[in-house]
C-alpha cells in the first residue's frame, strides 16, 4: 500500500526508513498502539497516518488531548453522559470512544490521564464496552485505540502515577517518533518539503544557501519537526521566494541556538547584500507592457491610487508622515 506524504516519512535516514517500515507493518492490525517520542516530533500525524492506511480509514479518527481536559470533565469527554446525569448535562452527549465507533481513537499525552480514569479506561479496554454518566445499559464499540505520550511511562509507573497493567494493555504495538537531531540526514528535505508547503502563490519557494543548510544541520533542533515547519512558515512569509543566507537574518528571528551559529559566523549583518525581489509574473508583465520606465509609471500609480492619492499635490508631501498614515491605516483595517 503507497504510504501518504508526511514529515515523518521524508528522508532517507535510517530512522525515516524503519519508520515507513514499520507503520506499513502494522497499519491494518486492530492491536492497540502506543507512540512514544519528544513533543514536536509528530505523534497525532502518525496516528493519522495509521487510521488512513487502514481498513478503518472510512470511519472517524478521533483524538482526545488527555492534558487539556480538566479531569472532572475527562469521562463525560470520553463515555459521554445521559441528560440529567448531573447539574449541567441538559442534554445526552455522545463521547468520544462512540463517536469513534467503527475507526480509531487516539488517546494524546495519555501520561498525563489520571490515575481513577486510568481505571475505568482499563475495563473498557478489556471489556469493549462503555458506560455513558447516567446511563443504565452499557454500550459496545469497535474502536482502535492508539495511545502517546512524551513521557517515560516507566518511570511514571515507578513513581506510582501510571497504572502498570494499563502500560501493558496500551503498549502492545511500540512505535517511537525519533528526535530530529537523531536524523540530521533528513533536515534538508524536510526544509525542501515545507518550503512548498508555505510558499508565497506568486514568489514561490524559498531556498537556503550552502552554508545556512549547513548551519541548520548542526542545530539541535529541541523543537523538532514543528520547530522546524514553523521556522520555515516564518521565513516563507518574511523572504518570500528568496534565497536566504543565515548571516543577513536578524536575531530576533531565529532561535537561541541559531543565534549562537550566527554569532560563531561573525554575527548578523544588516549591510550584507539582500536576493534581489523576485520578477513578477509573466501576465503582470504582459498588463504593465515592457518599457521599464513605463511599467515603473504604472506601478506608482497603482499604489497611488490605492492609497487614495491620485497624483502629487503642487505644494509636495512629507513621504515619512504620509508612509507613517498609510502604516496606521493599514493596522487599523487588520485590527477591524
Amino acid at each position: 500500500m503507497q504510504m501518504k506524504s508526511s514529515a515523518q516519512y521524508i528522508g532517507d535516514s535510517p530512522s525515516a526508513q524503519a519508520l515507513r517500515s514499520l507503520l506499513g507493518t502494522i497499519a491494518n492490525s486492530n492491536s492497540t498502539v502506543m507512540i512514544t517520542g519528544e513533543s514536536g516530533t509528530g505523534k497525532e500525524l502518525l496516528a493519522r497516518t495509521l487510521h488512513d492506511q487502514s481498513m478503518r480509514a472510512g470511519s472517524n479518527f478521533v483524538p482526545i488531548n488527555c492534558a487539556a481536559i480538566p479531569k472532572e470533565l475527562l469521562e463525560s469527554e470520553l463515555f459521554g453522559h445521559r441528560k440529567g446525569a448531573f447539574t449541567g448535562a441538559v442534554s445526552d452527549r455522545i463521547g468520544r470512544f462512540e463517536l469513534a465507533h467503527g475507526g480509531t481513537l487516539f488517546l494524546d499525552e495519555i501520561g498525563d490521564m489520571p490515575l481513577d480514569m486510568q481505571v475505568k479506561l482499563l475495563r473498557v479496554l478489556q471489556e469493549r464496552t462503555i458506560d455513558p454518566i447516567g446511563s443504565s445499559k452499557q454500550i459496545p464499540i469497535d474502536v482502535r485505540v492508539i495511545a502517546a505520550t512524551h513521557r517515560d511511562l516507566e518511570t511514571e509507573i515507578s513513581s506510582g502515577r501510571f497504572r502498570e497493567d494499563l502500560y501493558y494493555r496500551l503498549n502492545v504495538l511500540p512505535v517511537n517518533t525519533p528526535p530530529l537531531r537523531e536524523r540530521v540526514e533528513d533536515v534538508e528535505a524536510l526544509l525542501k518539503h515545507f518550503a512548498l508547503k508555505f510558499a508565497h502563490i506568486q514568489h514561490g519557494p524559498i531556498r537556503f544557501s550552502p552554508e545556512f543548510l549547513d548551519c541548520l544541520r548542526q542545530y539541535a533542533w529541541p523543537g523538532n519537526v514543528r520547530e522546524l515547519s514553523n521556522l520555515v512558515d516564518r521565513f516563507s512569509t518574511l523572504y518570500a521566494g528568496q534565497v536566504l543566507d543565515l548571516r543577513a537574518i536578524p536575531p530576533s528571528l531565529l532561535p537561541k541556538g541559531l543565534v549562537v551559529i550566527q554569532g560563531n559566523l561573525g554575527g548578523f549583518e544588516s549591510n550584507r547584500p539582500k536576493p534581489q525581489a523576485p520578477t513578477p509574473p509573466p501576465e503582470v508583465l504582459a498588463e504593465l507592457g515592457d518599457d521599464p520606465m513605463e511599467l515603473e509609471t504604472d506601478v506608482e500609480d497603482i499604489i497611488m491610487l490605492a492609497q487614495g492619492m491620485p497624483e502629487l499635490p503642487p505644494e509636495g508631501i512629507s513621504l515619512k508622515e504620509r508612509l507613517a498614515e498609510i502604516e496606521k491605516s493599514m493596522i487599523e483595517q487588520a485590527l477591524s
